[in-house]
């Protein structure tokens, strides 16, 4: 196979997975026409079509399909060779695709990503944020970031960041008109701004725990949102209590907009984890990113049942 043909190949890969013609050719340095122009080539001389393409979608053929499943292990195979041979030299490369949520991608991962690339430069990090649970291996990512409890058990489990917590707030005002609440039973008589749960469309039930006492509460009120900046302004303009983590809500507390309650029923709990296969060979740059983070620990201490 000569070198174009092999570059040709990549770019077809790149175009599937990305699923767009501009998100590809941005990724590889192109342009989209020189990218159309490349495939155009590459199917003219297999006598194939290998993607069909409307204006607003891309997709490949069957004869597409059974390629990639073909070309992508031997691609991987590839990569991995060179970013080893490369990571021998003490030079650590290649591409580390990371499955996150907003949440953690902002916040833990976030602070992160300058000082590690800036240690591997040779490294290129792809960040994926979707709020619901994927399979990181049929998506192709090399690792994972949620919190503990979601994380499956034939995962490696690496402690990312420190606890998290979250608070039940309100407004002064909210508070001046409607007395705070003293136990979670005490929410039902209380407008509460709910949180819809992406995975599968239904309400967050708020999870509280003191000592060995865990219970669970089904609040209800006039706004459900799944975007918790929203949930903070609405609890600052005094439409209802939210549950949210500390740094969600940090601003608001500080400038005394809002005021926490139920404190001792929402004690710290164990934050994120990055997560990833358990393979004896791990790609460079995930080698790298792990150590980076600190000493890989395959356990999940304190659970908390807390699933948000």
């Amino acid at each position: 196979m000569r070198g174009s043909e092999f570059a040709d190949l990549r770019c077809f890969a790149a175009i599937v997975q990305h699923g767009s013609f501009a998100r590809a050719a941005a990724n590889l340095g192109v342009s989209p026409s020189a990218l159309s122009q490349t495939i155009r080539g590459l199917e003219t001389r297999m006598g194939l079509r290998l993607l069909n393409r409307t204006t607003r979608s891309v997709a490949p053929t069957d004869a597409g399909t059974r390629l990639l499943e073909r070309l992508l292990p031997a691609m991987a195979e590839f990569d991995a060779a060179v970013a080893e041979v490369k990571a021998e030299s003490g030079r650590p490369s290649g591409t580390l695709r990371i499955n996150c949520p907003r949440t953690a991608a902002i916040h833990v991962l976030g602070p992160l990503i300058g000082p590690f690339l800036k240690a591997y430069p040779d490294i290129t990090l792809d960040i994926v944020t979707e709020e619901k649970l994927v399979d990181i291996v049929a998506g192709r990512f090399d690792a994972g970031i949620r919190l503990g409890e979601k994380v499956e058990q034939d995962m490696v489990a690496v402690k990312f960041g420190g606890e998290l917590e979250m608070l039940v707030v309100g407004s002064p005002a909210y508070f001046a008109e409607h007395g705070k609440p003293k136990t979670p039973r005490d929410l039902q008589a209380h407008r509460c701004i709910n949180t819809r749960w992406p995975t599968d469309g239904s309400l967050y039930r708020w999870e509280f725990e003191r000592g060995a006492e865990k219970l669970e509460a089904a609040v209800t009120g006039s706004l459900i949102v799944n975007e918790p900046e929203i949930a903070v302004q609405a609890a600052v303009d005094g439409i209802g209590l939210a549950y949210l983590f500390r740094y969600q809500i940090q601003a608001a507390l500080a400038a005394g907009k809002l005021i926490t309650v139920l404190k001792d029923w929402t004690p710290p709990f164990p934050g994120f984890y990055l997560y990833y296969p358990s393979r004896r060979q791990m790609p460079p740059a995930l080698r790298a990113f792990v150590d980076f983070i600190g000493r890989p620990s395959r356990s999940r201490t304190g659970s908390s049942g807390r699933s948000r």
